[in-house]
């Protein structure tokens, strides 16, 4: 789908934290969406809909675990090859080194996002991330913009103001996580 972008403009950062594991770290981003459950889950196991939002396109069956699936980072042509660790529907699934936990949230959900990334890169990522969540959003909503990813998403002032301001989030507990040596 083609989409005008023009419109688009990213809101604040969102709740965000990193956990240390060696060179590759584990970011968590939350997203409140107003989104049930059931439409947010559709919008991660449907290739279709993953193509419209997500930062990789999907190859294989997100709906079961023990499934074989290759993940393509847009704009990179890198290629995961994964396999599906965990599905609950519409609460939990894991594949490679992502996963969503979904909550009811009134009449929305919460969506978690833990995803294993290069320490060097978990500022970019949590900025990707959310302009990711905000398509979204705006494809549950109904009113789609079409995928912002990779190197079209750095284009953007926004994203250069996210990764600033998820760095800032995140060098209190940087610190306080090299300095305890976790």
């Amino acid at each position: 789908m083609m989409a005008d972008h023009t419109q688009y403009a990213p809101g604040p950062v969102a709740k965000a934290e990193v956990r240390k594991g060696g060179e590759r770290w584990t970011l968590i981003l939350v997203k409140e969406l107003r989104h049930s459950p059931e439409k947010v889950w559709r919008a991660l196991i449907d290739p279709a809909q993953l193509r419209e939002w997500a930062p990789y396109e999907v190859a294989g069956d997100l709906t079961t675990v023990g499934s074989a699936i290759t993940l393509t980072w847009v704009g990179t042509g890198s290629r995961t090859d994964a396999k599906v660790a965990q599905v609950d529907p519409p609460k939990v699934l894991e594949y490679a080194d992502t996963r969503w936990e979904l909550e009811p949230l009134g009449s929305g959900t919460r969506l978690t996002l833990w995803a294993t990334i290069d320490r060097r890169f978990v500022s970019w990522g949590a900025a990707g991330w959310h302009i990711g969540f905000d398509v979204l959003d705006h494809l549950l909503a109904g009113t789609p913009i079409g995928r912002i990813a990779g190197g079209d998403a750095m284009k953007y002032t926004a994203w250069l103001r996210l990764r600033s301001e998820y760095t800032k989030q995140f060098a209190s507990e940087w610190a306080h996580q090299l300095s305890r040596g976790t």
